[in-house]
């Protein structure tokens, strides 16, 4: 792709979610929607492939009807209330479209099965874009409407999300459709908790998104779309493998990495909100995505060191780790560990 026109669709993808996270009116909220949608179009299909076009084809439908059910519920609040503005949504019919719609344009279950499919088809690069970046306007627009919001729907869409984002994760073998399944799981802790605590939503959404970012730019660097070649990378680039590893299981929420505080936060707030069984419910599905992300770092670090003179010389020959990797890596690993001296040293 010309880099003059990746330049542009990476700037109207920018102006899209700042329109729509910082809107107060229905009209600029759909606009700054439908600016991310036909920005990120040509970035899924710059390929040429025909999954590539499928995926993007696919992507294209579902937004647009998820970008109209936005507007419509915004209409149709305005039509029973005069209002215009985000916060002030309280109609019932207005809060049941515009809840179905965010959850079509974050990929909640029962509205997920695009989003497996469009990332499949989808570069590593631009599908950390879906995965991270493209979530945040639909967050900002639950945030903002979070007091509307019926919390048992809720519930059980979350539920749901963590359920089969780990059940239909098992027996994935093309490593963007486990991280595909691995955004709904985690969805379903971020849907589950914004009625009652908005501001956890958005903090697990950025290190979901941290380390999210990490596990794909590792990805990438290493060229691996699959697990059978994911076990050839220890040989080749051991310290990024390992580096893998770490963000692997802070993506599963094991302690004391940093992914385990959003759910640990979750869980006592759930706990707070007399919703003890829900807390433990989400918490056992939560094991069924943990399989998957030890099956990811197995394969990272299956392979031992060569033997043949051959071999040796593509062993020590590795390539150095990216700056970047190194720091995203650190914070979505350490963070929670060092937060304590932090503290106390303030």
């Amino acid at each position: 792709m010309n880099p003059q026109a990746k330049l542009v669709f990476v700037f109207s993808l920018m102006l899209g979610t700042t329109l729509t996270i910082s809107s107060n009116h229905w009209i600029m909220a759909w606009a700054g929607l439908e600016i991310n949608t036909l920005s990120i179009l040509p970035l899924i299909s710059k390929s040429h492939h025909p999954r590539a076009i499928e995926a993007a084809t696919k992507y294209f439908l579902v937004q647009a009807a998820a970008s109209t059910l936005v507007l419509f519920s915004g209409m149709t609040n305005a039509w029973h209330t005069g209002q215009w503005d985000i916060t002030q949504l309280t109609h019932p019919l207005s809060c049941l479209v515009l809840t179905a719609a965010l959850s079509m344009k974050l990929g909640l279950v029962p509205f997920h099965f695009w989003f497996p499919e469009v990332l499949q088809g989808s570069p590593l690069t631009t599908g950390l874009i879906l995965s991270t970046v493209m979530k945040l306007p639909p967050i900002a627009l639950l945030f903002m409407t979070s007091h509307s919001l019926n919390p048992t729907m809720m519930t059980i869409m979350a539920i749901l999300s963590v359920a089969l984002g780990g059940w239909m994760g098992l027996n994935q073998t093309q490593i963007r459709k486990i991280m595909a399944f691995s955004s709904i799981s985690h969805l379903g802790w971020m849907a589950i908790i914004i009625v009652y605590s908005p501001k956890l939503t958005l903090l697990n959404f950025y290190l979901y998104a941290l380390m999210t970012a990490t596990v794909f730019l590792t990805f990438n660097s290493i060229k691996t779309l699959k697990l059978s070649t994911l076990m050839t990378t220890w040989a080749k680039t051991p310290s990024l493998s390992m580096i893998l590893l770490l963000v692997l299981m802070s993506l599963a929420g094991l302690p004391p990495l940093t992914g385990f505080l959003p759910k640990w936060l979750i869980i006592q707030e759930l706990t707070n909100q007399h919703m003890a069984p829900a807390a433990t419910t989400i918490s056992l599905l939560s094991l069924l995505s943990l399989f998957f992300y030890l099956r990811l770092a197995y394969c990272a670090t299956i392979t031992l060191p060569p033997h043949t003179t051959n071999h040796m010389k593509q062993w020590h020959s590795t390539k150095p780790i990216n700056l970047s990797i190194a720091v995203l890596a650190t914070a979505s690993t350490m963070m929670l560990p060092i937060s304590p001296m932090i503290f106390a040293t303030i």
